[in-house]
């Protein structure tokens, strides 16, 4: 049975499907519980979808892209809708900020101050980016009339992680609807609230039928949607071992055009010559954002040994003021983990570094009685070849490592399966650039972190991921390039 805060919640934000622009059950009549990970209390039943309702969405999509207004459409109507809804969402940032709060776990001052501001940027950038598509002309060879077309891929099925879901969804319907496509999206089981809620905005700002299903739901509709051969292009946000998966089976049907933001273990870098209290504060906040559960957190923290020991002071120190507690108090800046199948798995990481021989200096254990809250947690002595340095936490786990040289440290970085991002924090610009220019990562912060913005490109290498989000390289993730050539006569050509 529904406690008071779950029936408050069900009846105040959407629960159903959203196909075609209506509001619907599943075909299965089967519903999930979405939980409130700081409480451990159900907030509400959400409508499961299934492989029958992928179907149904997909041919609202398809429908929609084939023979709607929608890719017809200039760039500036399109534009217009999404303006439309940034402004609602403007309207209703509060109601976003507690909703995500409520149903991830996070501060309701992360939620406020970067989740919610974040996406609706991202919304208002590629409103704008919809109106600037064009192709080119291309001098060539003969009496011909050469240029490109840039085209929508057509029928876009997304699949959104649950760590940032606002936001995650903006990075995927923004380039999409600017490009033209019609998209099938998936939230995470975790977190499906926020994404309905800005179907109802979707709706309200006037987007056609079809242009925009949401289907909250587990693996297997997102499975569904992989091999769905009406379904041109898949876009994914996740771990690798499932991107892994998607990967193999996208051209099920059909040759999908794919894009992989995945799992990262990024190497955090500090040289003896940093401004200590920056790079500090800088660390801490490329560990601890988003309770350490942020695909590009500087896990990896490499620190000169000259410093070693003046660093692990100062930084124990910072991580000491973390306050934990309730999310929705504005003063928390620790919530809790998304569930407790990641908490159990963070708390075998801290006693699998115990094991191998990490030293412990702060934390390691669970905070409080209720909620999945784990205590800010910080190893020294850490080792290339331990279990936490070498896979993704994805929890407040920091692991600090010492080294000696610049290219030590260099070839200690690059080991590793992932290549998201990493971190370089020195007064020296030639060492900073030597570095840069070194690493094997979709993104280097120099004397910063967890810098995002809505006009730069993300994504990573190696098994971190295919392609990239956000910019103009993430709107041509949704866009073919069609090659014109026309016949003309000797006398029309200069």
């Amino acid at each position: 049975m529904l406690n008071n805060l779950a029936r408050r919640f069900s009846s105040r934000y959407q629960t159903h499907l959203l196909i075609n622009n209506q509001w619907v059950k599943s075909s299965s009549h089967s519903t999930f519980q979405t939980i409130n990970p700081a409480t451990e209390e159900v907030i509400a039943e959400v409508q499961r979808s299934n492989e029958e309702d992928v179907n149904k969405a997909v041919k609202a999509a398809r429908n929609a892209f084939d023979n709607g207004p929608w890719r017809r459409m200039s760039g500036r109507e399109r534009g217009a809708l999404l303006h439309n809804l940034a402004h609602l969402m403007t309207k209703h940032q509060d109601d976003l900020a507690k909703l995500e709060t409520i149903d991830n776990g996070k501060p309701i001052s992360d939620s406020k101050n970067i989740d919610v501001p974040l996406a609706i940027q991202c919304y208002e950038y590629y409103a704008g980016a919809a109106n600037n598509i064009r192709g080119s002309n291309i001098p060539i060879t003969g009496p011909y009339l050469c240029y490109t077309r840039k085209e929508p891929k057509g029928v876009a099925g997304q699949i959104i992680p649950w760590n940032f879901p606002l936001l995650m969804q903006s990075w995927k319907l923004g380039p999409a609807l600017a490009a033209g496509c019609t998209v099938i999206l998936k939230p995470a089981e975790l977190t499906p609230l926020s994404a309905l809620k800005v179907g109802e905005l979707i709706v309200e700002a006037g987007f056609p039928e079809g242009v925009v299903n949401i289907l909250p739901g587990y693996g297997d509709a997102g499975a569904a949607m992989v091999v769905h051969p009406d379904i041109d292009k898949i876009a994914f946000t996740g771990s690798t071992e499932v991107g892994l998966e998607i990967m193999r089976n996208a051209s099920t049907g059909n040759l999908k055009r794919v894009t992989l933001e995945l799992g990262g273990k990024s190497p955090n870098i500090v040289l003896d010559d940093a401004d200590m209290d920056c790079a500090i504060a800088q660390a801490h906040i490329g560990l601890f954002l988003n309770q350490g559960q942020c695909c590009i957190a500087g896990s990896r923290l490499f620190v000169q040994e000259s410093i070693y020991e003046k660093f692990l002071e100062k930084i124990v120190e910072s991580a000491k003021t973390r306050v934990l507690g309730d999310p929705l108090d504005p003063k928390t800046t620790q919530g809790p983990q998304i569930d407790h199948v990641q908490f159990k798995k963070i708390l075998g990481y801290i006693t699998k570094g115990k094991q191998e021989g990490a030293k412990l200096l702060l934390g390691g254990n669970r905070w409080g009685k209720k909620g999945y809250f784990i205590e800010p947690t910080i190893f020294a002595d850490v080792t290339d070849n331990m279990t936490i340095a070498r896979e993704e936490i994805f929890g407040p786990v920091m692991n600090i490592l010492k080294f000696k040289t610049i290219d030590e440290v260099i070839q200690r970085a690059n080991n590793s399966q992932y290549g998201l991002g990493a971190g370089v924090h020195t007064r020296d610009i030639e060492k900073a650039l030597k570095i840069t220019n070194s690493l094997r990562t979709g993104t280097v912060y120099v004397n910063c972190y967890d810098v995002f913005r809505e006009n730069t490109p993300f994504g990573g290498y190696k098994n971190s991921g295919v392609g990239r989000e956000l910019g103009e390289q993430g709107l041509e993730n949704y866009l073919e390039s069609k090659t014109v050539i026309v016949k003309t006569s000797n006398d029309t050509l200069p």
